[in-house]
């Protein structure tokens, strides 16, 4: 994977640095390379780890 994608953990906020209309979200599971994540704006979106990468929120809440 990716940077700090190797790092998330379910729980975790993170945002999609090319799409920040999704908003926040939570990582809900990190399986091999696909990451799902919970969007306030978006949803559920399984991301492929190994193509996009993924910025850790600090300090934020889902």
């Amino acid at each position: 994977m990716l940077g700090v994608n190797a790092i998330l953990q379910p729980g975790m906020i993170v945002r999609m640095p090319d799409h920040p209309d999704w908003g926040l979200g939570q990582v809900q599971s990190v399986i091999g390379h696909r990451i799902t994540v919970n969007f306030r704006e978006t949803g559920k979106v399984v991301i492929d780890g190994t193509e996009v990468m993924l910025e850790p929120v600090f300090g934020a809440s889902g």
